[in-house]
């Protein structure tokens, strides 16, 4: 068998490619999953001044890739999926470089002429189109049955002693869009107390690093003597546990990764509006309620069913669907 015929029949090489922060990496990992190979995750610095040049003028990107970051050296990968500002101009660049080998997909709007990626992913609130541009309603993710299941099984013992219905609460915090202020954190662990003492409400909690230490102390003050866990930031992030096991969701309304992963589950999502908003977010949160996914949190536990999100499968098929079919075969089983 010669090298190149291995190197048909041999998995692909993915790349998942970010900035490193949290939202955009998890997108790129779970999408690539979904398409069913497990990515090599590289995350990007670009030097000054090149990181605050808009992507389209770097026609040489790959030089200001910093030391801060992995390298990003050939061999080319296969497909390489990439999310965030900063990864566009290298993303292009690879592209190139790979002399249209490698099949490139970046979520979200690149702010380039989509013809520079093979596959734009991006959510119906950006109102994207062209003839390569995939929408989907909220953000790809990982939430997938059997990463459900292998949590439930982790964190089961640690949310043992709550009492049922277990409601989870994930909790964000100010962002460019929201903010989140002493007076709505202060509204919020006040509905959740008084949640718990008229239903007997079990409360999983999981703040994030944007919820700021203030505010997590007004929870811990107000749920004090309640069936209620905060997650302390430091031991094991219980977040997918919670999705897991949690028997409804309150979420802040300043992720967008946060609600469709909550919304992936299939049970009822009770958004807490913050302070602020975007009309982009409004279309987001409008599309979910509409459908029927999610509802206003207004103090009080409802219950209704709908058809659990699963856009990113979805999104993969059509993905794979577009692929040269040597590499689609590589991906498929």
């Amino acid at each position: 068998m010669t090298r190149e015929q291995q190197h048909n029949t041999s998995p692909p090489i993915c790349w998942a490619l970010s900035e490193g922060h949290v939202g955009m990496e998890v997108q790129a990992i779970g999408l690539a999953r979904a398409l069913g190979v497990e990515p090599v995750v590289k995350r990007v610095a670009i030097r000054r001044p090149w990181r605050w040049i808009p992507p389209r003028f770097l026609p040489f990107a790959l030089s200001g890739v910093g030391p801060e970051g992995n390298s990003l050296l050939p061999p080319w990968p296969d497909v390489l999926i990439t999310c965030g500002r900063q990864v566009v101009a290298p993303a292009v660049e690879i592209r190139r470089r790979s002399k249209g080998r490698t099949f490139a997909i970046h979520i979200q709007d690149p702010k380039v002429p989509f013809s520079r990626f093979d596959v734009i992913v991006a959510p119906e609130h950006d109102r994207l189109s062209g003839a390569n541009v995939i929408t989907g309603i909220g953000g790809v993710n990982q939430i997938t049955p059997e990463r459900l299941a292998r949590a439930a099984q982790d964190f089961a013992p640690l949310y043992a002693d709550l009492p049922r219905p277990l409601i989870g609460v994930m909790i964000g915090g100010s962002n460019r869009v929201y903010r989140m202020t002493g007076a709505v954190i202060g509204q919020l662990a006040a509905q959740l107390a008084a949640l718990s003492r008229q239903t007997g409400a079990g409360l999983a909690i999981t703040p994030s690093r944007r919820t700021g230490a203030e505010n997590e102390a007004t929870l811990h003050k107000a749920l004090e003597g309640l069936p209620a866990k905060i997650w302390d930031g430091e031991s094991a992030n219980p977040y997918f546990g919670i999705l897991a096991l949690a028997d409804a969701f309150v979420v802040t309304s300043d992720s967008v990764n946060m609600v469709s992963e909550a919304a992936s589950t299939g049970k009822p999502v009770h958004v807490v509006e913050l302070e602020g908003g975007s009309a982009k977010f409004n279309r987001f949160h409008d599309s979910l309620r509409q459908a029927g996914i999610t509802r206003r949190f207004e103090g009080q536990l409802e219950k209704w069913d709908y058809p659990a999100l699963n856009e990113t499968a979805r999104i993969a098929d059509e993905i794979l669907q577009r692929m040269p079919a040597a590499l689609r075969g590589r991906l498929l089983p």
